[in-house]
């Protein structure tokens, strides 16, 4: 037999990026809006009559990083070769700032090439990469601080008794982390509503000091919770490695990181069990994988941080998988902007089993209606 044939570059033709706003249902402590959650731009590339869809939960202004950057480093160059065009809008981005704004826009549109050749390929983004397993664990997170014991518990109660998800993920660090028993407090309504089988995970954002955390992080084992987020600044590599060496949670902390040696020094400092990754902030697809082979070789796993629709393709591909955040917030906002989002109910997800191409994720009809600028 002969070699086989080489699949044939496609060019791409065009670059678009939107942005979308999505009102919050609530505001969160001391009446300030989640605006993170609520905030979507979305990169449209085109070629050869496909269309790969990429997004970032990113505020507006990352959508001029994406016209006036990076789209000019990719129109006209082959699609197929995705290392070389994140090569190219990476170093364009440095003089710059490659973090922030930057790495959210060429996030976006790295999502969007992937999306883009798998399509061309004709197979499911989880397909082109090589499954690692068909099903995704996940866990939901929601409840910031501020919210009523009641709505909390609602909350939690909705995710793992009536849609069977078996893990939740609620927020502490009440006013800057000043509120140590109120934070307990909410930690024991979430652990009643979740279930003597339910397993519990918080997240601190960074709200601790280093001796604060400890005693917090020892509580809260107490109280049998089981996964720790930056319980201190994920900048305090030293304050993370003392954490994880005082308390039997996992401490986890990655999903801040904006780019691949950042998520590398977490890794090599043993500052965490887990490292959870955001594939809309730290480069795309292409970035969290290799974040992936990083924490494979320390012996840790990783976690898909935020983004649940999209992190769901990249963690079925990967051996060291732990779980996919379900965010609340994020959830909602994809699937109010996206058709094809996939349901968690049942506490697992199986991307790509409809056979659909790429991440088999496009805008709505109605989309427009929540654009702004």
């Amino acid at each position: 037999m002969g070699p086989e044939p080489e699949a044939v570059d496609v060019p791409v033709e065009r670059v678009e990026a939107r942005a979308y706003a999505v009102p919050t249902e609530a505001p969160e402590a001391g009446g300030v809006p989640d605006r993170a959650g609520g905030e979507l731009v979305v990169v449209l590339v085109r070629a050869d009559d496909a269309v790969g869809t990429g997004w970032s939960h990113a505020p507006a202004a990352a959508r001029a990083v994406v016209e006036d950057l990076l789209a000019g480093e990719v129109v006209e160059r082959g699609v197929l070769d995705i290392p070389a065009l994140h090569q190219r809008m990476r170093h364009r981005l440095r003089d710059a700032g490659g973090v922030g704004l930057g790495a959210r826009a060429l996030s976006a549109v790295d999502v969007a090439l992937w999306d883009l050749k798998a399509q061309l390929l004709g197979l499911p983004l989880v397909g082109l990469l090589g499954a690692a397993r068909p099903e995704v664990p996940v866990y939901a997170s929601g409840g910031p601080p501020g919210w009523s014991d009641d709505r909390l518990r609602e909350l939690v109660r909705g995710w793992t008794v009536e849609r069977g998800v078996p893990r939740v993920k609620i927020r502490i660090g009440e006013a800057d982390g000043t509120r140590e028993r109120r934070d307990l407090e909410r930690v024991e309504v979430a652990r009643v509503a979740a279930g003597r089988d339910g397993e519990l995970l918080v997240d601190a954002r960074g709200a601790y000091r280093r001796g604060q955390a400890v005693r917090m992080g020892r509580r809260l084992a107490d109280a049998g919770v089981t996964w720790f987020e930056e319980p201190v600044d994920p900048d305090d590599l030293a304050g993370l490695r003392a954490v994880r060496e005082a308390t039997t949670p996992d401490t986890a902390a990655g999903g801040h990181g904006w780019d691949l040696p950042h998520l590398a020094r977490l890794c090599a400092g043993e500052a965490v069990d887990c490292l959870p990754v955001d594939a809309t902030r730290c480069g795309g697809p292409t970035v969290w994988l290799r974040a992936a082979a990083v924490a494979q070789a320390h012996g840790l796993a990783v976690s898909g941080h935020a983004a649940p629709n999209l992190h769901a393709h990249l963690a079925a591909a990967v051996p060291n998988l732990e779980h996919v955040e379900w965010s609340d917030g994020h959830d909602r906002v994809e699937r109010t902007l996206l058709l094809g989002t996939l349901d968690p109910s049942g506490g697992a997800v199986r991307p790509g089993a409809d056979g659909a191409p790429g991440h088999g994720m496009e805008l709505r009809p109605d989309a427009d209606r929540y654009q702004v600028g």
